[in-house]
């Protein structure tokens, strides 16, 4: 897919839009490109033939001009030779008829020259002065000039030599010209000019009307881009819009479907065949945004972004530092025998709740550690945080983030149970409320525990080619399952591991706000080692009941008894387990009774249930 080999980061390049190392060239500019190139290689084309043929006609006309200009010389050479035999001077009438033939030169190499038969010149008129030229030099033309006299006389008519001839300088100069053989001064009159004056002449034409055609496209270049311009208005808003999109990644949003809008403006689009292919685009864009939000439902988000950017999906994941949250409804089952098929209803509202809390729309901007629910199974959710990091990377913000969730999670499932007690008040009030409705009350009136772990875990697919699941396999998430599971038995609402604490410790803000109390050390079932666990207290909680049922001072008289128990001091921990006050002293108390602590007593409980 084009948009997906595209790098997000849009650029400019000589006015051209760039995205990424790819040049977006309007279409304005390549319909005019050809239309450009075409335009002048037909005028081109048309004034090159022009010349071509008007060459030819030049040499016609060029040739008729020397034809006449000959003649003249002719007659001029004819009176000159009856002067220069009346007055004996005839170095002055060859100088007489130079003179005349220099009157009718127009270009800067015009020759006229009188040639002997021998190749001598009777005279030597030329324009170019710069060159010497003492004899006719090119034998071929002389020769040519010979035979032809030498036919002339034999058929006795030697008045009649003339013709067209070429020849060339002793310089390599090429001229054409015509002669004519005088009788009396006995040589070849020749009148000629260079062939290189002709075509500078006709290359001069062709480049002064080549420039004007340049001029007049250049012009109409400008004119073409405004009417190019109007005409693709829309064209160049399609692409803009486009771009936009391109560059903020709006196909990437999990926004719900409902929220999906088509990218391209048509409202005031003209009624052709771009604004159709810009209707069918909008309609790919929605039915695909539609179906990703909709594959993005039973699936975590991860997958979707790869298979959209990858365009597929395989069997293969890593080793990844993570923070596993688990959390379930307690008493779930107890819940179902109530409500029966009822539950379902009850679900879908607990989980709509807890997952837009772990995975929220807007998910980079909301939750920097792109947290993920792993699995529903039941009445329980897994979630997985940390999943924008690299392999080797070790983000501390993961485990702030679910300690977050965590609580946001005991805070909202709470204010469902004062809805409930609300509705169970005002049924009271209105007579209606009996026993059943007694049963219905406690069933939906649901608390959760939620236990957090973290560590290094297998992330990715696994199944087979026809059926496969992303998940978080290892040891740290099925602890963070037991932990939640603890929750019930020291009666407080979020535990979390020493993996979670030093973590937190690391990002300072959070380290502020949460105050750590250790719980116990326990070892679970299948473990030979004990591992602590420990209540995020939250220093900035704004439920009043939590706030005042968890506070400093409590958990500080319970870490003074959790010492002692762990010495082994029963009698003094049952002291201070008295004092604080808190549910989960109460279960110290009820651990230990009235009894001492046994002999080699390490201070771990070891738990005989998963």
């Amino acid at each position: 897919m084009f948009f997906s080999k595209l790098k997000k980061r849009q650029k400019t390049l000589l006015g051209f839009q760039k995205v990424g190392e790819t040049a977006i060239v309007p279409i304005s500019v390549k319909i005019l490109s050809i239309f450009v190139i075409l335009i002048l290689l037909s005028c081109l084309t048309t004034n090159f033939i022009t010349l071509v043929f008007s060459q030819r006609q030049t040499i016609l006309m060029t040739n008729d001009l020397l034809v006449y200009q000959l003649s003249d010389l002719y007659t001029t050479a004819t009176n000159q030779f009856q002067i220069g035999m009346y007055s004996q001077k005839q170095d002055e009438s060859v100088k007489s008829i130079e003179e005349t033939a220099r009157r009718d030169f127009s270009r800067p190499h015009s020759l006229a020259m009188g040639v002997r038969t021998d190749g001598s010149f009777l005279f030597n008129a030329r324009n170019d002065t710069s060159k010497s030229w003492y004899r006719f030099s090119d034998e071929e033309a002389l020769g040519h000039l010979n035979q032809s006299y030498a036919a002339a006389v034999e058929a006795g008519t030697p008045e009649r030599v003339e013709g067209s001839i070429s020849f060339t300088s002793p310089y390599g100069d090429e001229y054409m010209g015509v002669y004519k053989w005088h009788d009396d001064w006995k040589c070849f009159l020749i009148r000629g000019e260079l062939r290189a004056d002709t075509r500078k002449e006709m290359y001069s034409i062709f480049f002064k009307i080549s420039l004007i055609i340049v001029i007049l496209t250049i012009g109409f270049v400008f004119v073409g881009i405004s009417v190019l311009n109007l005409l693709l208005s829309d064209v160049r808003k399609f692409t803009k819009e486009v771009y936009d999109l391109q560059q903020s990644q709006d196909m990437n949003n999990s926004a719900p479907a409902a929220q999906t809008k088509a990218p391209i403006d048509l409202s005031e689009a003209s009624n052709d065949d771009i604004t159709y292919l810009a209707a069918n685009f909008n309609d790919l864009y929605v039915n695909t945004a539609n179906l990703r939000n909709i594959f993005q439902k039973f699936v975590s988000k991860n997958v979707v972004d790869t298979a959209y950017h990858d365009h597929k999906v395989e069997l293969k994941g890593e080793q990844r530092q993570l923070t596993i949250l688990f959390t379930d409804i307690k008493n779930f089952t107890n819940r179902t025998e109530v409500l029966g098929n009822d539950i379902i209803r009850l679900l879908n509202i607990h989980y709509n709740s807890i997952i837009g809390i772990i995975q929220p729309d807007g998910l980079v901007e909301e939750n920097r550690s792109k947290a993920f629910i792993g699995s529903l199974i039941g009445d329980a959710v897994l979630g997985v945080f940390g999943i924008n990091g690299t392999k080797d990377s070790h983000d501390p913000q993961k485990s702030v983030d679910a300690v977050a969730c965590a609580w946001k999670m005991t805070v909202q499932t709470k204010s469902f149970r004062q809805k409930m007690d609300a509705r169970r008040k005002e049924l009271m009030d209105e007579g209606r409320f009996d026993d059943q409705a007694q049963k219905v009350y406690e069933a939906v009136r649901i608390d959760i525990g939620v236990g957090i772990d973290g560590g290094e875990v297998f992330y990715g697919n696994i199944g087979s080619n026809k059926y496969m699941a992303n998940t978080v396999i290892g040891d740290n998430v099925n602890s963070a399952s037991r932990i939640e599971g603890l929750t019930r038995v020291y009666r407080l609402p979020v535990l979390v591991s020493e993996y979670v604490v030093e973590e937190i410790k690391q990002v300072r803000e959070a380290a502020e706000r949460y105050r750590f109390f250790e719980v116990d050390t326990v070892q679970v079932k299948g473990k030979k080692i004990g591992k602590r666990i420990y209540f995020p207290l939250d220093l900035e909680q704004t439920d009043e009941e939590f706030k005042s049922l968890y506070t400093v001072e409590k958990f500080e008289e319970f870490e003074i008894g959790l010492k002692a128990y762990y010495d082994g001091d029963w009698k003094s921990a049952r002291s201070h387990f008295k004092k604080s006050e808190l549910d989960v002293a109460q279960v110290f108390l009820s651990r230990i009774g009235l009894k001492s602590a046994p002999e080699g007593w390490s201070g771990i409980w070891t738990m005989t249930t998963k």
